[in-house]
């Protein structure tokens, strides 16, 4: 099953309904995360932490208007609108990427295990039914295959480094592990998601593919794997979110929420 263009997928119902879920989960994880990115502007540990977080904060924002232009063409409403005038409970993304940015090690563990769990589901939607989607998704896994070379880096630098870089990368682990599960929670249309070929491997394939590639950076920087796969508590997936989501989103809109009608 292909389908070529916005018009095609608006004359199936459900295929489109599916879709747009999916275009939401795509689009809210790389806007959440990329404003946290850009957090870190002025405030990195060195220049280079400072350069590459503001660049890579670019990219993950520029993703999310890409999968907003696609969500624009089936029918939605328009980027600015759909990234900042949303509620709280229509927000798709993985809880894990709301809460705020904590230390510099947690931002590099939550960068680094985002952007393999990203490279696994671009590429299981380069071969999606859906073709401007797996059009857009080979051009993205290529910018995030450098992000995830820079966080596994630095990763490896400081697991390797010991002492109290060791001991907060440990921490930042440890912290963010109950909520790695959310990544993977595809919301209530999941299954259609692989019975209409909009992604082309399942979600627990994608789990196991991802858990190989961690698995083995963090024995390569000396880091212990943090146990169980957790239990999923709050799911982003249906809209259950932490109060950082509200303070992030309050934050990021209130530009665009002064005058939502002006044209910039």
């Amino acid at each position: 099953m292909k389908v070529a263009n916005a018009k095609q997928a608006q004359e199936d119902q459900d295929y489109h309904r599916v879709l747009c879920e999916f275009l939401f989960q795509l689009a809210d994880d790389e806007l959440t995360l990329g404003h946290r990115d850009s957090e870190w502007l002025g405030l990195s540990p060195d220049i280079e932490g400072d350069v590459a977080f503001s660049s890579i904060a670019q990219d993950e924002v520029g993703h999310a208007v890409f999968y907003f232009d696609l969500l624009h063409e089936l029918g939605e409403k328009n980027p600015d609108q759909l990234a900042f005038a949303r509620p709280l409970t229509e927000r798709r993304n993985a809880t894990l990427l709301e809460r705020e940015n904590g230390d510099f090690a947690y931002s590099i563990v939550r960068h680094y295990l985002y952007d393999v769990f990203d490279s696994c589901r671009l590429e299981a939607i380069e071969q999606s039914s859906y073709q401007p989607l797996a059009q857009g998704a080979i051009k993205i896994r290529r910018e995030e295959y450098y992000h995830r070379l820079h966080m596994s880096a630095y990763l490896n630098r400081l697991g390797q480094a010991g002492g109290e870089a060791k001991k907060r990368l440990e921490k930042a682990i440890h912290d963010i592990w109950p909520e790695i599960g959310g990544l993977f929670c595809w919301g209530e249309y999941e299954n259609k998601l692989f019975e209409y070929g909009i992604i082309s491997i399942s979600v627990k394939e994608l789990q196991e593919r991802w858990i190989m590639q961690v698995k083995s950076t963090l024995l390569k920087a000396g880091l212990p794997w943090p146990g169980d796969w957790p239990k999923v508590k709050r799911d982003g997936r249906k809209g259950e979110h932490s109060p950082d989501l509200a303070k992030l989103l309050s934050t990021m809109s209130e530009v665009y929420q002064s005058d939502p009608s002006a044209r910039w």
